[in-house]
């Protein structure tokens, strides 16, 4: 699933520039992630850097977007043609696989 921000959200922007997708961006209240760019991370770390960056913790699965690893990762690819060769799915680059490998 895409991540979203809560309401909650304070707007201290710490998750911004942890998106390697450039998802995140202010919107019309608090800070919002487009999930058309949303990897969750996929491709690019073990955990989604927004959620670790974030204070009050808002950043949250959408429940309404579930997606798969392939999915996300078929758009890292997308979203980075010129990374898409070396792109790769392990425990450190995908939370799907470093959930598991506990």
């Amino acid at each position: 699933m895409a991540t979203m921000i809560t309401e909650d959200c304070i707007n201290c922007g710490a998750c911004e520039d942890e998106c390697p997708n450039g998802a995140i961006s202010m919107g019309k209240e608090t800070f919002v992630i487009d999930p058309a760019l949303c990897t969750e991370c996929v491709g690019f770390s073990g955990e989604q850097m927004c959620a670790l960056a974030c204070p009050p913790d808002v950043c949250v699965p959408d429940p309404t977007r579930i997606e798969t690893e392939q999915a996300l990762f078929a758009r890292a690819k997308e979203l980075h043609p010129d990374q898409a060769d070396t792109l790769v799915l392990d425990t450190t680059t995908s939370h799907f696989r470093a959930s598991n490998a506990a």
